[in-house]
C-alpha cells in the first residue's frame, strides 16, 4: 500500500520499520516533523532533548546498549552535536545509529546556510542524500544497514525542499531487531588518547573500505545514461529533481552516498560522456573531490555558492527557453504576531535606548522595525556570552541586555549564566518565558510540565534554575504589563550584579479561545501605538483602526497610548 507522506513523516516511517527503537531530537525548521510523526507509533521511545548535543549522545547510549537509534536536527544543530559525533565516529556502533540532519539552502528558516556534507567528511562517516519522499523511507533503511556492517554512525542529509516536499510512499512492515548483547570493551568504547589512537586507524581503514563499496551501490549511485558522448550531470538530492524536469534527456549520474563518492563509478562515467557538468547547491563539495580524483569537470563556474538551485535556473544555464517566472509581489516581512508576548519587552527596551543582544527564536523579529529593538544575533545561546563580553570590553559601562527564550535559555543558555555570575560581569538577562517552543511549531521542552508526547512531566522552574547558577537579583514580571517590565528593566541595568528578567505570558497562539477586543475612540493621530508594529493595529486618515479578527485583547496598545484613546471594548 502506499500513502502520500512529507518527506520528514517518512523518514519517520523508514525508522519505524528499521526497528529503531530510541529516537532523540531538537527541534528545528526542516528536521521538526521527524521526531513528531515517529512518537505515534508503538513500541517505541521517543524524546525530546535539551539540545542537540545530548539528543546525539542519548542515541549513541542507546546503540551502543545494542539498540537501533535514531538523532535529528538542522543544520546549525549538527554545529552543537559536533562533539560526540566525530567520537562516535572512533567507537563505532553495537546497534544501528543515525543521525539526519537538515540542510536550509536559501536560509528559509536558519541564520546561516552551511553544508553539512563537511561534516560527513571530516568525521569519516557515511551520509546517504535522499531526492524523495520514497527514497528516504529507504535510504533509512540502507543507513541502518551500513551503519551495522561498517561499525559507524550514519548521515542522513536532507534540504528544506525534500523535507517539506510530498511524495507517494510504500509502506512495508515493521522488522523487529534483536538488541544486540553489549559486550565490555574499553579498547572500543573509551576514548582515552591510548584507545583513540588504535580506533583512527580502524576508522581509516573503514573509510577506504567503504569508498569501494558504495560504488557496488547502484541502485543508489547509478548512471542515467541517454545520449553517451554528449553532456554528462552529476547531481544528488533535491537537484537531481530539477536537473530531471528541466533536462529529461540529459545523462546523470545520481549520487545517493555524498560520502564516501562512488569515485569509481563517476570515473567510469566520465569516460562515456564528453564534458562533466557537476551541480550541486551551496559549495563545490561534489566538483572538488571529482577534481582532487582527477576528474575534469564543470560546477561553480556555472551555479552559484549561494541560495537554491530551481528548475529555471538550470534551464537558464543550458539555454532553454525562456520558463515565465511568478511577477513581482510586495514584500511581506516576518512580523510577530498579534498579541506575542515579546512585543511589549522589546517596545521597553527600545524606550530605553538600550543594546539588545538578542538570540534565535521568535523574538529575534525584534530587530524588525518598527521596535528595531535586536542588535546581535549569532546563534543559541549566544546573546548571554555576547552580553558579558560587552560588560567586560566596556570596563561594566554598556548600557546593554541579553534576551533569551524559555527553550533557548534551556537548549544552551544556562553555561553562559553561569559564567556571567562566575565572572561578575553585571550583565541584564531577560527570559522571555512563553511556555513553548514557538517557531519551530510549539514543541514542549522541559520547563513545560510535558514531553513530547504530551504526557506530564517534571517541571525545570526557570528561576530556581537561575538561583541555583549564583543568580541573586531575579524579578518575575508579566510580559504584558508594560510599566512593570520597564521598571524591573531600570533596577536590573543599573545593579552591578547580574540580573535577571523572568518575562511570563504564554505563546498567545497556545490558547485559540476566543478573548476580550480593544476599540479606538477619538484617535489622536500621535503614532505612539504603531510603534508596537502590531499587525492588528493599522493606520487610516482618520486615525489608526485595529482588526478585530486579528486583536487578541492583549492590551499593550492601551498602555502606550499617551491619550487613552483606546480602551476595552
Amino acid at each position: 500500500m502506499k500513502e502520500l507522506m512529507l518527506t520528514n513523516q517518512a523518514i519517520a516511517r523508514g525508522a519505524y520499520e528499521a526497528g529503531v527503537r530510541v529516537l532523540s531530537a531538537y527541534p528545528g525548521t526542516p528536521s521538526t516533523e521527524i521526531a513528531e510523526n515517529f512518537a505515534k507509533f508503538d513500541g517505541i521511545y521517543a524524546e525530546w532533548a535539551p539540545n542537540e548535543k545530548v539528543a546525539v549522545e542519548v542515541a549513541v547510549g542507546a546503540a551502543v546498549a545494542g539498540a537501533r537509534a535514531m538523532a535529528c536536527m538542522k543544520h546549525v544543530g549538527l554545529n552543537v552535536a559536533a562533539d560526540p559525533l566525530f567520537t562516535a565516529a572512533y567507537t563505532g556502533v553495537n546497534g544501528g545509529l543515525v543521525i539526519v540532519v537538515a540542510d536550509d539552502p536559501g536560509m528559509h528558516s536558519s541564520q546561516n546556510e552551511q553544508d553539512s556534507r563537511y561534516y560527513a567528511r571530516s568525521a569519516h562517516v557515511p551520509m546517504l542524500e535522499p531526492s524523495d519522499a520514497s527514497e528516504a523511507k529507504e535510504f533509512v533503511k540502507l543507513a541502518y544497514e551500513l551503519s551495522e556492517k561498517f561499525d559507524t554512525p550514519v548521515l542522513l542529509r536532507e534540504t528544506t525542499r525534500v523535507a517539506h516536499s510530498h511524495g507517494f510512499v510504500e509502506l512495508g512492515e515493521r522488522e523487529e531487531q534483536e538488541i544486540k548483547a553489549y559486550e565490555k570493551s574499553p579498547q572500543k568504547y573509551v576514548m582515552m588518547p591510548a584507545n583513540a589512537i588504535k580506533r583512527h586507524v580502524t576508522v581509516e581503514a573503514r573509510d577506504k573500505e567503504l569508498g569501494e563499496y558504495v560504488s557496488t551501490l547502484t541502485e543508489i549511485n547509478r548512471e542515467e545514461l541517454t545520449n553517451e558522448n554528449e553532456i554528462g550531470i552529476v547531481c544528488s538530492g533535491v537537484v537531481y529533481q530539477y536537473v530531471k524536469e528541466a533536462l529529461p534527456n540529459a545523462n546523470v549520474f545520481k549520487i545517493g552516498t555524498v560520502y564516501p563518492l562512488p569515485m569509481t563509478a563517476l570515473k567510469a562515467f566520465a569516460k562515456k560522456v564528453k564534458e562533466v557538468i557537476v551541480i550541486e547547491e551551496l559549495e563545490p563539495y561534489i566538483e572538488d573531490a571529482m577534481k582532487a580524483a582527477g576528474i575534469d569537470c564543470k560546477g561553480k563556474e556555472l551555479f552559484s555558492l549561494q541560495g537554491e538551485l530551481s528548475v529555471v535556473k538550470i534551464l537558464e544555464k543550458f539555454g532553454g527557453a525562456s520558463v515565465p517566472t511568478a511577477e513581482s509581489v510586495p514584500a511581506r516581512p516576518p512580523v510577530m504576531c498579534a498579541g506575542c508576548p515579546h512585543r511589549g519587552v522589546f517596545y521597553v527596551l527600545g524606550k530605553l535606548g538600550l543594546t539588545v543582544n538578542g538570540d534565535i527564536g521568535c523574538y529575534t523579529l525584534g530587530a524588525v522595525a518598527p521596535l528595531s529593538a535586536v542588535d546581535t544575533c549569532v546563534c543559541m545561546g549566544a546573546s548571554i556570552g555576547m552580553a558579558h563580553g560587552f560588560k567586560k570590553a566596556t570596563n561594566g559601562e554598556s548600557k546593554n541586555v541579553a534576551v533569551i527564550g524559555d527553550s533557548t535559555f534551556l537548549h544552551s543558555g544556562v553555561t553562559g549564566l553561569i559564567n556571567a555570575v562566575y565572572n561578575q560581569s553585571g550583565i541584564t538577562l531577560l527570559i522571555l518565558d512563553n511556555s513553548t517552543t514557538g517557531m519551530t511549531g510549539h514543541q514542549q521542552h522541559p520547563a513545560t510540565g510535558k514531553n513530547l508526547l504530551g504526557q506530564p512531566a517534571p517541571v525545570v522552574c526557570l528561576d530556581e534554575l537561575c538561583k541555583a547558577c549564583g543568580v541573586k537579583d531575579l524579578a518575575i514580571v508579566d510580559a504584558y504589563d508594560v510599566k512593570a517590565v520597564e521598571t524591573a528593566v531600570k533596577n536590573a541595568i543599573a545593579s552591578p550584579e547580574v540580573s535577571v528578567i523572568i518575562a511570563q505570558r504564554p505563546c498567545v497562539l497556545l490558547d485559540k479561545s476566543a478573548k476580550p477586543k480593544v476599540k479606538v475612540e477619538n484617535c489622536r493621530k500621535c503614532g505612539k501605538c504603531m510603534k508596537l508594529g502590531c499587525p492588528a493595529i493599522s493606520k487610516t486618515e482618520n486615525g489608526i483602526v485595529i482588526d478585530t479578527n486579528q486583536c487578541v485583547g492583549c492590551e499593550v496598545c492601551i498602555q502606550v497610548c499617551p491619550f487613552h484613546c483606546i480602551e476595552k471594548a
